[in-house]
Protein backbone atom coordinates (compact mmCIF):
# COMPACT_ATOMS: atom_id res chain seq x y z
CA UNK A 1 0.00 0.00 0.00
CA UNK A 2 1.29 3.43 -0.97
CA UNK A 3 -0.17 6.49 0.71
CA UNK A 4 2.21 9.39 0.39
CA UNK A 5 2.87 12.76 -1.21
CA UNK A 6 5.72 13.17 -3.67
CA UNK A 7 7.20 16.48 -4.83
CA UNK A 8 6.99 17.29 -8.56
CA UNK A 9 10.09 19.44 -9.18
CA UNK A 10 9.11 20.63 -12.68
CA UNK A 11 5.68 21.84 -11.59
CA UNK A 12 6.64 22.73 -8.01
CA UNK A 13 3.63 20.98 -6.54
CA UNK A 14 2.82 17.81 -4.63
CA UNK A 15 1.30 14.63 -6.09
CA UNK A 16 -0.39 12.10 -3.81
CA UNK A 17 0.27 8.43 -4.63
CA UNK A 18 -2.84 6.46 -3.68
CA UNK A 19 -2.27 3.08 -5.30
CA UNK A 20 -4.34 1.32 -2.62
CA UNK A 21 -7.42 2.98 -4.18
CA UNK A 22 -6.97 1.18 -7.49
CA UNK A 23 -8.99 -1.79 -6.20
CA UNK A 24 -11.91 0.29 -4.97
CA UNK A 25 -15.38 -0.69 -6.30
CA UNK A 26 -16.24 0.89 -9.65
CA UNK A 27 -19.67 1.13 -11.23
CA UNK A 28 -19.04 4.02 -13.61
CA UNK A 29 -18.65 3.96 -17.36
CA UNK A 30 -15.96 1.90 -19.02
CA UNK A 31 -13.56 3.63 -21.38
CA UNK A 32 -14.61 4.49 -24.90
CA UNK A 33 -13.74 1.66 -27.26
CA UNK A 34 -10.90 2.53 -29.61
CA UNK A 35 -10.28 -0.52 -31.78
CA UNK A 36 -8.05 0.29 -34.75
CA UNK A 37 -9.59 0.41 -38.22
CA UNK A 38 -8.95 -2.58 -40.48
CA UNK A 39 -8.81 -0.45 -43.62
CA UNK A 40 -5.59 1.14 -44.87
CA UNK A 41 -7.61 3.88 -46.61
CA UNK A 42 -10.86 5.44 -45.43
CA UNK A 43 -12.71 7.42 -48.10
CA UNK A 44 -14.38 9.50 -45.37
CA UNK A 45 -11.17 10.40 -43.54
CA UNK A 46 -9.96 13.96 -44.13
CA UNK A 47 -6.36 12.91 -43.36
CA UNK A 48 -6.02 10.02 -45.81
CA UNK A 49 -4.05 10.58 -49.04
CA UNK A 50 -6.07 12.00 -51.94
CA UNK A 51 -9.11 12.88 -49.81
CA UNK A 52 -10.60 16.36 -49.48
CA UNK A 53 -10.49 18.17 -46.16
CA UNK A 54 -13.17 20.43 -44.66
CA UNK A 55 -11.40 23.44 -46.16
CA UNK A 56 -11.94 22.00 -49.63
CA UNK A 57 -8.24 21.39 -50.15
CA UNK A 58 -7.27 17.95 -51.42
CA UNK A 59 -4.51 16.00 -49.74
CA UNK A 60 -1.69 14.91 -52.03
CA UNK A 61 -1.16 11.19 -52.58
CA UNK A 62 1.54 11.21 -49.93
CA UNK A 63 3.46 8.04 -49.09
CA UNK A 64 5.32 9.15 -45.98
CA UNK A 65 4.81 12.04 -43.55
CA UNK A 66 2.46 14.87 -44.56
CA UNK A 67 2.32 18.25 -42.77
CA UNK A 68 -0.26 20.96 -43.42
CA UNK A 69 -1.82 24.01 -41.76
CA UNK A 70 -4.74 23.06 -39.51
CA UNK A 71 -8.10 23.78 -41.12
CA UNK A 72 -9.59 24.51 -37.66
CA UNK A 73 -6.75 26.37 -35.90
CA UNK A 74 -6.89 27.42 -32.27
CA UNK A 75 -4.71 30.44 -33.18
CA UNK A 76 -4.27 32.46 -36.34
CA UNK A 77 -1.88 34.97 -37.91
CA UNK A 78 -2.90 37.66 -37.94
CA UNK A 79 -5.21 37.20 -34.96
CA UNK A 80 -8.59 38.95 -35.11
CA UNK A 81 -8.87 42.17 -33.15
CA UNK A 82 -10.34 41.78 -29.67
CA UNK A 83 -13.02 43.86 -28.04
CA UNK A 84 -11.62 45.51 -24.92
CA UNK A 85 -14.01 45.24 -21.93
CA UNK A 86 -15.32 48.48 -20.49
CA UNK A 87 -14.10 47.49 -17.01
CA UNK A 88 -10.31 47.17 -16.95
CA UNK A 89 -10.63 44.44 -14.30
CA UNK A 90 -11.05 42.07 -17.25
CA UNK A 91 -8.03 41.52 -19.48
CA UNK A 92 -8.04 40.33 -23.06
CA UNK A 93 -5.41 39.92 -25.77
CA UNK A 94 -5.44 38.53 -29.33
CA UNK A 95 -4.73 34.79 -29.64
CA UNK A 96 -2.23 34.84 -32.48
CA UNK A 97 -0.16 31.93 -33.71
CA UNK A 98 0.06 28.98 -36.07
CA UNK A 99 -1.38 25.46 -35.92
CA UNK A 100 -0.25 22.54 -38.07
CA UNK A 101 -1.12 18.85 -38.44
CA UNK A 102 1.43 16.06 -38.94
CA UNK A 103 0.12 12.86 -40.57
CA UNK A 104 2.56 10.14 -39.56
CA UNK A 105 1.66 7.70 -42.30
CA UNK A 106 -0.69 7.28 -45.27
CA UNK A 107 -2.12 4.14 -43.61
CA UNK A 108 -5.38 4.93 -41.84
CA UNK A 109 -5.11 1.77 -39.75
CA UNK A 110 -1.59 2.50 -38.50
CA UNK A 111 -0.21 3.97 -35.30
CA UNK A 112 3.10 5.35 -34.11
CA UNK A 113 3.60 2.24 -31.98
CA UNK A 114 3.24 0.02 -35.05
CA UNK A 115 5.60 2.06 -37.21
CA UNK A 116 9.25 1.02 -37.52
CA UNK A 117 12.10 2.65 -35.65
CA UNK A 118 13.24 4.11 -38.98
CA UNK A 119 9.81 5.68 -39.52
CA UNK A 120 9.85 7.06 -35.97
CA UNK A 121 13.28 8.50 -36.71
CA UNK A 122 11.87 10.23 -39.78
CA UNK A 123 9.10 11.72 -37.65
CA UNK A 124 11.70 13.11 -35.25
CA UNK A 125 13.45 14.66 -38.26
CA UNK A 126 10.15 16.27 -39.26
CA UNK A 127 9.65 17.60 -35.73
CA UNK A 128 13.14 19.14 -35.85
CA UNK A 129 12.55 20.80 -39.21
CA UNK A 130 9.18 22.22 -38.15
CA UNK A 131 10.57 23.49 -34.85
CA UNK A 132 13.54 25.19 -36.44
CA UNK A 133 11.27 26.96 -38.92
CA UNK A 134 8.70 28.04 -36.34
CA UNK A 135 11.06 29.40 -33.69
CA UNK A 136 12.54 31.71 -36.34
CA UNK A 137 9.09 33.18 -36.95
CA UNK A 138 8.67 36.47 -35.03
CA UNK A 139 4.94 35.72 -34.67
CA UNK A 140 5.72 32.62 -32.54
CA UNK A 141 6.69 32.61 -28.85
CA UNK A 142 6.47 28.90 -27.99
CA UNK A 143 6.01 25.64 -29.89
CA UNK A 144 4.23 22.57 -28.56
CA UNK A 145 4.20 19.36 -30.58
CA UNK A 146 1.76 16.78 -29.27
CA UNK A 147 -0.32 13.72 -30.06
CA UNK A 148 -3.68 12.83 -28.56
CA UNK A 149 -4.23 9.14 -29.23
CA UNK A 150 -7.51 7.31 -28.68
CA UNK A 151 -11.15 8.29 -28.43
CA UNK A 152 -10.89 8.24 -24.65
CA UNK A 153 -8.84 11.46 -24.84
CA UNK A 154 -11.26 13.07 -27.29
CA UNK A 155 -9.69 12.19 -30.64
CA UNK A 156 -12.27 12.39 -33.42
CA UNK A 157 -10.07 10.92 -36.16
CA UNK A 158 -7.99 7.79 -35.55
CA UNK A 159 -5.71 8.31 -38.56
CA UNK A 160 -2.20 8.39 -37.00
CA UNK A 161 -1.34 12.05 -36.59
CA UNK A 162 -0.07 14.71 -34.23
CA UNK A 163 -0.36 18.47 -34.02
CA UNK A 164 1.78 21.57 -33.62
CA UNK A 165 0.58 24.58 -31.62
CA UNK A 166 2.82 27.63 -32.10
CA UNK A 167 1.09 30.56 -30.37
CA UNK A 168 2.32 34.13 -30.20
CA UNK A 169 2.60 33.81 -26.42
CA UNK A 170 4.28 31.35 -24.07
CA UNK A 171 1.98 28.57 -22.88
CA UNK A 172 1.59 28.86 -19.10
CA UNK A 173 2.78 25.34 -18.28
CA UNK A 174 5.90 25.69 -20.42
CA UNK A 175 6.60 29.14 -18.98
CA UNK A 176 6.43 27.82 -15.40
CA UNK A 177 8.61 24.85 -16.31
CA UNK A 178 11.17 27.13 -17.97
CA UNK A 179 11.29 29.31 -14.87
CA UNK A 180 11.92 26.23 -12.71
CA UNK A 181 14.84 25.16 -14.90
CA UNK A 182 16.36 28.64 -14.67
CA UNK A 183 15.98 28.87 -10.88
CA UNK A 184 17.50 25.48 -10.21
CA UNK A 185 20.90 25.56 -8.53
CA UNK A 186 21.99 22.50 -10.52
CA UNK A 187 21.06 21.06 -13.95
CA UNK A 188 17.60 19.89 -12.95
CA UNK A 189 16.89 17.18 -15.52
CA UNK A 190 20.42 15.79 -15.27
CA UNK A 191 19.95 15.51 -11.52
CA UNK A 192 16.57 13.82 -12.06
CA UNK A 193 18.08 11.25 -14.43
CA UNK A 194 20.86 10.56 -11.93
CA UNK A 195 18.36 10.05 -9.11
CA UNK A 196 16.14 7.78 -11.23
CA UNK A 197 19.08 5.65 -12.37
CA UNK A 198 20.50 5.47 -8.85
CA UNK A 199 17.16 4.12 -7.61
CA UNK A 200 16.58 2.03 -10.75
CA UNK A 201 13.03 0.89 -9.96
CA UNK A 202 11.28 3.23 -12.39
CA UNK A 203 13.60 2.97 -15.41
CA UNK A 204 11.81 1.54 -18.46
CA UNK A 205 14.42 1.89 -21.25
CA UNK A 206 17.98 3.17 -21.09
CA UNK A 207 20.57 3.80 -23.82
CA UNK A 208 23.81 5.73 -24.04
CA UNK A 209 22.04 8.96 -25.01
CA UNK A 210 18.37 8.67 -23.94
CA UNK A 211 16.53 7.31 -20.92
CA UNK A 212 12.83 6.62 -20.34
CA UNK A 213 11.30 6.29 -16.89
CA UNK A 214 8.08 6.51 -14.93
CA UNK A 215 8.89 9.58 -12.83
CA UNK A 216 8.96 9.27 -9.04
CA UNK A 217 6.26 11.98 -8.94
CA UNK A 218 4.07 10.65 -11.79
CA UNK A 219 0.57 12.12 -11.92
CA UNK A 220 -0.83 9.34 -14.15
CA UNK A 221 -0.32 5.61 -13.41
CA UNK A 222 1.57 4.83 -16.64
CA UNK A 223 3.17 8.24 -17.19
CA UNK A 224 6.61 8.09 -18.85
CA UNK A 225 9.29 10.71 -19.49
CA UNK A 226 11.61 10.16 -22.48
CA UNK A 227 14.70 12.32 -21.93
CA UNK A 228 17.90 12.88 -23.93
CA UNK A 229 20.80 12.81 -21.48
CA UNK A 230 22.49 15.86 -22.98
CA UNK A 231 20.77 19.16 -22.23
CA UNK A 232 19.33 21.06 -25.19
CA UNK A 233 16.56 23.63 -25.45
CA UNK A 234 15.12 22.33 -28.72
CA UNK A 235 14.93 18.99 -30.49
CA UNK A 236 16.69 20.22 -33.63
CA UNK A 237 19.81 20.75 -31.50
CA UNK A 238 20.17 16.99 -30.95
CA UNK A 239 22.87 15.38 -33.08
CA UNK A 240 22.16 12.39 -35.32
CA UNK A 241 23.21 9.81 -32.72
CA UNK A 242 20.91 11.33 -30.09
CA UNK A 243 18.05 11.43 -32.60
CA UNK A 244 18.66 7.75 -33.39
CA UNK A 245 18.49 6.83 -29.71
CA UNK A 246 15.42 9.00 -29.17
CA UNK A 247 13.61 7.19 -31.99
CA UNK A 248 14.61 3.79 -30.61
CA UNK A 249 13.59 4.56 -27.02
CA UNK A 250 10.32 6.28 -27.94
CA UNK A 251 9.42 3.37 -30.22
CA UNK A 252 10.09 0.83 -27.48
CA UNK A 253 8.04 2.72 -24.88
CA UNK A 254 5.02 2.94 -27.22
CA UNK A 255 5.31 -0.75 -28.14
CA UNK A 256 5.41 -1.71 -24.46
CA UNK A 257 2.28 0.37 -23.87
CA UNK A 258 0.38 -1.58 -26.55
CA UNK A 259 1.73 -4.89 -25.27
CA UNK A 260 0.48 -4.26 -21.73
CA UNK A 261 -3.11 -5.12 -22.64
CA UNK A 262 -2.71 -6.30 -26.25
CA UNK A 263 -4.51 -3.28 -27.69
CA UNK A 264 -3.98 0.24 -29.00
CA UNK A 265 -2.98 2.15 -25.86
CA UNK A 266 -4.38 5.71 -25.57
CA UNK A 267 -2.17 8.55 -24.43
CA UNK A 268 -1.36 12.25 -24.55
CA UNK A 269 2.23 12.77 -25.71
CA UNK A 270 3.90 16.18 -25.59
CA UNK A 271 7.30 17.41 -26.71
CA UNK A 272 8.43 19.90 -24.05
CA UNK A 273 10.85 22.53 -25.35
CA UNK A 274 12.08 25.97 -24.38
CA UNK A 275 9.98 29.05 -25.11
CA UNK A 276 11.37 30.90 -28.12
CA UNK A 277 10.27 34.46 -27.38
CA UNK A 278 13.56 35.09 -25.51
CA UNK A 279 15.58 31.88 -25.96
CA UNK A 280 18.68 33.36 -24.28
CA UNK A 281 16.61 33.63 -21.10
CA UNK A 282 15.97 29.87 -20.96
CA UNK A 283 19.47 28.50 -21.48
CA UNK A 284 19.00 25.76 -18.87
CA UNK A 285 15.80 24.32 -20.33
CA UNK A 286 16.15 20.58 -20.99
CA UNK A 287 13.88 19.40 -23.81
CA UNK A 288 12.12 16.08 -23.26
CA UNK A 289 8.98 14.12 -24.06
CA UNK A 290 6.19 13.52 -21.56
CA UNK A 291 3.57 10.82 -22.13
CA UNK A 292 0.38 10.86 -20.06
CA UNK A 293 -1.83 7.80 -20.61
CA UNK A 294 -5.35 8.25 -19.18
CA UNK A 295 -5.85 4.56 -18.29
CA UNK A 296 -5.30 3.02 -14.85
CA UNK A 297 -6.59 -0.47 -15.66
CA UNK A 298 -7.97 -2.16 -18.78
CA UNK A 299 -11.35 -0.53 -19.33
CA UNK A 300 -10.86 2.01 -16.54
CA UNK A 301 -9.55 5.50 -17.10
CA UNK A 302 -8.22 8.05 -14.67
CA UNK A 303 -10.69 10.91 -14.50
CA UNK A 304 -9.63 14.41 -13.56
CA UNK A 305 -12.27 14.92 -10.89
CA UNK A 306 -12.85 17.57 -8.21
CA UNK A 307 -9.50 17.25 -6.43
CA UNK A 308 -7.49 17.57 -9.64
CA UNK A 309 -9.70 20.08 -11.46
CA UNK A 310 -10.91 22.23 -8.58
CA UNK A 311 -8.28 21.58 -5.92
CA UNK A 312 -5.34 21.57 -8.32
CA UNK A 313 -3.88 18.45 -6.70
CA UNK A 314 -3.27 15.18 -8.55
CA UNK A 315 -4.07 11.78 -7.07
CA UNK A 316 -2.22 8.93 -8.79
CA UNK A 317 -3.93 5.56 -8.28
CA UNK A 318 -0.87 3.70 -9.54
CA UNK A 319 2.43 3.21 -7.74
CA UNK A 320 5.18 4.44 -10.13
CA UNK A 321 7.52 1.62 -9.16
CA UNK A 322 4.88 -1.04 -9.91
CA UNK A 323 3.85 0.54 -13.23
CA UNK A 324 7.45 0.75 -14.44
CA UNK A 325 7.89 -2.93 -13.56
CA UNK A 326 4.78 -3.77 -15.61
CA UNK A 327 6.18 -1.94 -18.63
CA UNK A 328 9.58 -3.63 -18.31
CA UNK A 329 7.92 -7.05 -18.03
CA UNK A 330 6.24 -6.97 -21.45
CA UNK A 331 7.93 -7.55 -24.79
CA UNK A 332 9.66 -4.80 -26.75
CA UNK A 333 8.32 -6.38 -29.97
CA UNK A 334 4.79 -5.32 -30.88
CA UNK A 335 2.21 -8.04 -30.26
CA UNK A 336 0.88 -7.69 -33.82
CA UNK A 337 4.31 -8.32 -35.36
CA UNK A 338 3.91 -11.82 -36.76
CA UNK A 339 7.40 -11.79 -38.29
CA UNK A 340 9.12 -11.70 -34.90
Amino acid sequence: MTWERRWHPLREEWVTITSHRNTRPWSGSDEIASAPSLDEHDSGCYLCPGNSRVSGEQNPSYDGIFVFNNDHPSYSVPAPEVQVPADNFFQVEPAGGLCRVICYSPNHNGSLARMTVAQTRQLIETWAIEIQTLIDNPEVSSVLIFENKGEVVGVSNNHPHGQIYAPGFVLDGIRREAEVFERSAEPLMTRMISAEESDGQRIVVSTQRVVAFVPFFARFPYEVYVVPRQQHQFIHELDDDARDDLASVLHEVLVRYDNLWQRDFPYMMLLHQSPCDKPDSYANYHMHIQIHPPMRQPGLQKYLASVETGGGHFLNDGCPEDKAAELRAVSAIHYTNTDA
